[in-house]
């Protein structure tokens, strides 16, 4: 749930990016830190193994300008994918405002993205949130890889409710911002309607 602060009028959000392991959700995080005016970012804290994978979370203030006088600053986090880390991924979810979703593209990780999409409903109805009822983007990350899987049929199996969605390569940054644009316009919209 968003944090108003009056006196410093300032907006707090939470965007958490969730995923199978190795999706591409830290990328999508650096990329944002290092196209982001020092001013207008936080330090990026990672927690990562020795092979850079996340071991609890990454996370990244950062500042969008105003609404109504208010400064809006987005809290980005990701969770670990490993399967094994689901009460890690359990707490990262607690008072979430919008979700962006990577999927992983390639052919052989379809499996491993709708699994991950799954413990993503599941994790979010143990606390009371609906991801229907929830700001929500879908990313189709790695579209540079040869072994990608069609976007139509993605769609067909993450994105039946067709909520934004975006083709991406967060190594390059393609879509990145776009992803990131498009989840921070939902929220604001939620916020606007008092939905959060």
């Amino acid at each position: 749930m968003s944090f108003i602060n009056y006196a410093s009028r300032e907006i707090n959000c939470k965007i958490v990016y969730y995923g199978p392991g190795l999706c591409g959700k830290t990328t999508n995080l650096q990329f944002v830190y290092q196209k982001t005016s020092p001013e207008a970012k936080g330090k990026m804290i990672s927690l990562a193994t020795e092979t850079e994978r996340t071991l609890f979370f990454d996370f990244l203030p950062l500042a969008l300008g105003e609404i109504r006088g208010f400064k809006t600053r987005f809290h980005l986090y990701t969770v670990p994918g490993q399967v094994f880390y689901d009460a890690s991924r359990k707490l990262i979810l607690k008072g979430v405002d919008g979700v962006v979703f990577v999927a992983d593209s390639q052919e052989e990780r379809l499996d491993a993205n709708i699994e991950s999409l799954e413990n993503l409903k599941v994790n979010l109805e143990e606390q009371g949130y609906q991801l229907e009822k929830l700001p929500f983007v879908m990313q189709y990350n790695k579209r540079d890889l040869p072994n990608v899987t069609p976007v139509e049929e993605l769609r067909a199996l993450l994105n039946p409710d067709g909520v934004p969605e975006f083709e991406a390569c967060a190594t390059t940054g393609e879509g990145v911002f776009e992803t990131l644009k498009a989840v921070a316009k939902l929220i604001l919209v939620d916020l606007k309607k008092g939905g959060s």
